[in-house]
């Protein structure tokens, strides 16, 4: 067995590591809801990768058939990927209600901005 036998599975870890690191490490919260959409890809994969086998067919009973696919990974995986779209969908409505309201989608600036609120740059609102 060598490296590139399972090469799927590197992807997969990759993905993982990049998506998080990204979520960790960065101050944007659109750079945030990037990393966190790769986080979820590695995910997909992670469900894909042993789902599919070679040589094998969509569960249609056949005679002439004698290995499957098993399809419930696909489903679990359409149903992910429309929950994540939500979800980022969420986000980046969340982020845009942010910039309004502290005028910076810097996680930094905006911590700042809520604990001193002298500084706050803010407009009062009538």
């Amino acid at each position: 067995m060598n490296f590139f036998s399972h090469y799927d599975y590197w992807v997969m870890l990759f993905l993982a590591m990049s998506g998080l690191f990204i979520v960790i490490a960065r101050g944007n919260l659109i750079k945030k809801l990037v990393g966190l959409a790769i986080l979820q890809t590695s995910v997909y994969l992670l469900y894909l990768t042993p789902g599919k086998i070679v040589g094998a067919t969509a569960p249609i009973v056949d005679a002439s058939f004698t290995v499957y696919s098993n399809p419930l990974p696909q489903v679990l995986i359409l149903t992910a990927i429309v929950v994540g779209v939500a979800t980022l969908a969420l986000g980046l409505a969340l982020v845009v209600r942010i910039r309004e309201e502290y005028d910076s989608i810097e996680e930094d600036e905006i911590l700042r901005l809520d604990l001193d609120p002298a500084d706050d740059k803010r407009e009062a609102k009538p």
